[in-house]
């Protein structure tokens, strides 16, 4: 396993510590240790790829693994934003569906021998869901102090990027889908 898999691996492992600091709320700053993981594993993120391509050490694994990797840390926070009550089940549902349809439509393009990369709107996704999420965990600090709702506005985008991306992801990659394939 070369460094940029471990890194990968290593935001894997960062979820359940992440959630454990989320919801405990017997810890002093426990929220506050909750943003700076998430924090350090979204960091993760650009940090495995950008090492895997300089390298020239991407893998097959890696290929699989850093967007899994990338779906379980949102996902996590997205979940454990709704049992906090601070996001609603829908907001999480369509980040997390459009998720799913993007991965399925990858996996149908990867098995036609197709490689789906990530476009500047699926970035742009991403770089918002991780601004929300964040202000969202430190209850939209330091904003709240104006009286500015920055995490609201930011979780609009968020979710107004999902939904775009992920019908640019549809309308560019349709072809992929044959219909008459069995």
């Amino acid at each position: 396993m070369n460094i940029a898999n471990i890194i990968t691996s290593i935001r894997i492992l960062l979820i359940p510590i992440f959630m454990f600091f989320l919801l405990n709320f017997n810890i002093s700053y426990s929220k506050l240790i909750a943003a700076a993981i998430f924090i350090v594993a979204a960091i993760t993120d650009s940090l495995d790829g950008y090492i895997a391509r300089s390298k020239k050490i991407v893998t097959n694994f890696g290929k699989f693994l850093d967007p899994l990797a990338d779906k379980l840390l949102i996902t996590a926070a997205l979940v454990g934003l709704v049992e906090l009550q601070k996001i609603s089940s829908w907001i999480a549902m369509i980040i997390i569906g459009r998720e799913f349809i993007v991965t399925g439509l990858r996996m149908v393009a990867a098995a036609e021998g197709i490689v789906i990369s990530a476009n500047i709107w699926g970035k742009l996704k991403t770089i918002s869901q991780i601004i929300a999420i964040v202000l969202l965990l430190v209850d939209n600090y330091p904003f709240r102090f104006l009286n500015f709702p920055f995490d609201k506005i930011a979780l609009w985008v968020a979710v107004i990027l999902t939904i775009y991306s992920g019908i640019d992801y549809i309308r560019v990659n349709w072809k992929v889908i044959d219909f008459t394939k069995k």
